[in-house]
């Protein structure tokens, strides 16, 4: 049997020995290191751990992990009820509703065999940080918690250095360079402007700066337009106010934000949990951090099934310039790789089985 205990790892680091769990944000700003996961729908988990080290992500390991069969997962939206949903955001577009809205689907399997009673998510890890390489991959382990995280996310939601925030809103997605349109420049600009707004609320007037727009990145299997937008917090703002101002993070929520939130509840027919959230660490000590925004990100669900499920989210922007089909593609897109490597049917080469 594999030990399950408490773990957190990211960036080159891995925190070992749980010290306390909480739900309340202002532990942020006290001392010790944590590993945060808070759900789209706003359930935050923060873990301090008391031994934190350089340690690479171990090499998979043979039979480590036994992921469900290629042909084994659904999705909570199919293909026409995701089309459909694109259609209904072009409508509320249409009415001046809204201007862009995430439109997000998860997908499930159940885990296979007696074994996956101790199905590690750290082991999944491994898998990804070598077929699907990341800036802010990482893993919290907290099964007594209900938190069971593997992440593969290009995307960051919140960096902090002492009183700057910075945050990297991911708009914008193609196989090549090639393939990226002027509706997902106009999609980023939007967000880039919801986030300048978020930051807003907390941080000193006219520090709010825009150090990139619309850069191009390259990650495994497609390509990302990227923006940054960095500001100084200001007065005593401290964690519980810069989630509050920010949180869901608004390139997997839409513009206006309220707006876009009330559509997701109507169209979407799963609770988006991790997916869309934010993942990733906090060192109080040193008034560092770096959370990313859930996206390309796995967890297990033990609680809703008989036997445990594991579950992914894909999404996509919406904005009146969007066909439904399109749409539905980005989603398969983002999704095909990371599935068949959770499956075990990914090879270096870059085929699927």
């Amino acid at each position: 049997m594999y030990d399950l205990a408490p773990l957190a790892r990211f960036g080159g680091l891995v925190a070992t020995g749980l010290r306390d769990v909480t739900h309340d944000p202002e532990a942020l700003d006290s001392t010790g290191f944590w590993a945060v996961a808070a759900d789209f729908e706003g359930r935050l988990t923060c873990a301090r751990f008391a031994d934190v080290r350089p340690a690479a992500v171990p090499a998979p390991e043979p039979g480590r992990w036994r992921g469900p069969g290629p042909g084994d997962w659904t999705s909570s939206l199919d293909r026409a009820a995701y089309t459909a949903g694109v259609r209904r955001i072009r409508e509320h577009i249409a009415a001046g509703e809204v201007y862009q809205a995430n439109l997000c689907r998860v997908l499930s399997a159940s885990l296979p065999g007696p074994e996956s009673a101790t199905a590690d998510v750290d082991a999944l890890t491994a898998l990804l940080a070598r077929d699907n390489p990341a800036p802010y991959a990482g893993t919290i382990r907290l099964p007594a918690h209900g938190v069971e995280i593997a992440t593969a996310s290009p995307e960051l939601y919140l960096r902090r250095t002492g009183r700057v925030v910075e945050s990297g809103p991911i708009k914008g997605t193609g196989r090549t360079a090639a393939d990226l349109l002027d509706k997902d420049h106009a999609e980023n600009v939007m967000i880039v402007d919801l986030v300048r707004n978020d930051l807003g609320r907390v941080c000193a007037t006219g520090s709010v700066t825009v150090p990139a727009l619309c850069a191009v990145e390259p990650h495994p299997g497609l390509v990302h337009l990227v923006s940054a937008v960095r500001g100084r917090l200001a007065g005593r703002a401290g964690w519980p106010e810069l989630l509050a101002a920010t949180f869901p993070p608004g390139s997997v929520t839409g513009a206006p934000k309220s707006s876009a939130l009330k559509i997701i509840e109507e169209l979407e027919a799963a609770p988006r949990g991790p997916y869309c959230g934010g993942i990733g660490w906090v060192d109080a000590d040193r008034g560092t951090a770096a959370l990313a925004v859930g996206i390309r990100t796995f967890w297990i669900d033990r609680a809703t099934a008989a036997r445990p499920v594991l579950r992914f989210g894909a999404g996509a922007g919406i904005t009146w310039g969007s066909d439904p089909e399109a749409e539905w593609e980005e989603t398969e897109l983002k999704a095909s790789r990371l599935l068949a490597i959770a499956s075990g049917a990914y090879e270096a080469s870059g085929r699927t089985a």
